[in-house]
């Protein structure tokens, strides 16, 4: 896959700067600001500034902040960035293996694909594509959805991973998508007529040539959706079925 960060790395820093700023307001008493605030007020004043402005003053601040918590400078913390992103593009970082369908079906997705993720199972793969320039929607249960979203923001990929506490059923598309994987819990509770119709809603927001991944899909136990009924969905699709423990289903659209 061709891979490029989603937003400038300037931008990220600046971002990386606000937050680490900000976290620090929130946790230093209202006198330690009041303190910083008055060293503001000199600083400027020893400036000869024409007019001490509300903005002026929190930029001050800011620098200030910036000074005791020893923040890297821009060229600094973008060698450690890139050095960063080159570890998280690894599938071994997240303890995927490179013949891992996940990670074979996205080499065939360019970098700022749209991705939905479903059911059980949802954080490594939402972290590992993002990581890879991918943008990730996951919708799971609240819980889930706070885990995920808390890791993304830990490994810096928050704007690339969004998550909804939603059943694949209520979920509505609203933009074309580039691949949709999924586990059988995705269905959990549908009958095979509300099963059709979310299937048909995900393939018709597929692009041409977008894939759509079924995971872990356990031989001989019984699933809320099957292999056959996947196959009978995916008529018309270029399917390929690997057995295995589990066993796992793709499907490519075709380009019209």
């Amino acid at each position: 896959m061709a891979s490029r960060p989603s937003r400038s790395l300037k931008h990220e820093y600046e971002l990386y700067l606000e937050r680490e700023i900000e976290n620090y307001k929130e946790s230093v008493p209202r006198s330690v600001l009041l303190s910083i605030g008055d060293d503001a007020v000199r600083a400027l004043a020893d400036q000869q500034q024409f007019a001490l402005t509300e903005l002026l003053l929190v930029d001050e601040v800011d620098k200030i902040i910036f000074k005791r918590l020893r923040l890297p400078a821009y060229a600094t913390w973008r060698k450690r960035r890139i050095k960063l992103i080159e570890e998280l593009r690894r599938p071994e970082h997240w303890g995927l293996s490179r013949d891992d369908m996940v990670v074979r079906a996205v080499q065939v997705v360019a970098a700022d694909s749209r991705v939905l993720l479903a059911g059980s199972e949802i954080q490594t793969p939402a972290l590992y594509l993002a990581a890879n320039g991918c943008d990730v929607t996951t919708l799971a249960e609240p819980d889930a959805v706070q885990r995920v979203m808390d890791a993304a923001e830990k490994a810096g990929l928050g704007e690339r991973v969004h998550a909804a506490a939603l059943a694949l059923e209520a979920w509505t598309p609203h933009a074309p998508l580039t691949a949709v994987i999924y586990t059988p819990a995705a269905f959990t509770g549908l009958t095979a007529a509300e099963r059709a119709r979310v299937i048909h809603v995900l393939q018709s927001a597929t692009a041409d040539g977008g894939v759509h991944l079924v995971q872990t899909i356990a031989a001989g136990k019984r699933t809320p959706v099957s292999l056959d009924e996947l196959r009978r969905r995916y008529r018309g699709w270029d399917v390929t079925v690997e057995e295995g423990a589990p066993n796992t289903f793709l499907a490519r659209k075709g380009v019209a």
